[in-house]
């Protein structure tokens, strides 16, 4: 495992780079991913548009700051995406602005299809899900926790209408965009807080 997560590091990319990357496919009418398809290439053009706006709306509380700056350990956070998938478009702004809150989180993207055995060791009851965020111990190179590729509110959501409905419709997935947008973040400010919490105490006074 820690051989396939260095390689994947090692291939890995900033945030920045992550987003210039995007906004460049968008412009050009392209997409990441294996699969070059019409869809996948009017995401990518979405998907820039979310992350442009996120980047300059989405908040951090202040009882959050405090709380995420008490980390002292060193952690990277090797997050898995593409640029076409909407919850990633969502999810990986939050993260910048949480990481950016304490210098002892480091924040690296990797490509889902440019990284497969990292992907097929991540898996999500069986799937290929995307975002996925796996947190690393800068010391021991252990990994400590992983999160996504929703947050808890949205995987609730998605789940219970899976249950009840054996798929997800077109008509939830843009019901799932207009929670994201309600939410302006604050599920995954929750929940990556309190994973914090779980590895250092301090976090959680």
């Amino acid at each position: 495992m820690k051989s396939i997560i260095k390689t994947s590091l090692d291939r890995s990319m900033s945030y920045e780079a992550y987003r210039d990357l995007v906004k460049r496919l968008a412009e050009e009418h392209s997409t990441t991913g294996s699969e070059q398809t019409e869809g996948h290439k009017d995401f990518t053009k979405l998907n820039d548009r979310r992350m442009k706006r996120w980047d300059k709306t989405i908040k951090i509380p202040e009882v959050s700051q405090k709380r995420i700056s008490k980390l002292t350990q060193d952690i990277t956070w090797l997050v898995i995406a593409e640029s076409w998938c909407g919850d990633a478009a969502h999810v990986l702004p939050v993260l910048k602005k949480i990481a950016d809150v304490n210098p002892h989180i480091t924040y690296r993207v990797v490509l889902r299809d440019e990284n497969p055995d990292l992907m097929d060791a991540f898996l999500t009851k069986g799937a290929r899900s995307i975002p996925m965020v796996i947190i690393i111990d800068d010391n021991t190179g252990e990994v400590l926790n992983t999160y996504g590729p929703r947050p808890t509110e949205a995987t609730t959501y998605v789940q219970r209408f899976i249950a009840k409905n054996g798929k997800l419709t077109p008509e939830f997935k843009e019901d799932l965009q207009h929670w994201y947008n309600s939410d302006k973040g604050q599920n995954i400010v929750n929940d990556v807080t309190e994973i914090l919490c779980g590895l250092e105490s301090k976090v959680c006074l």
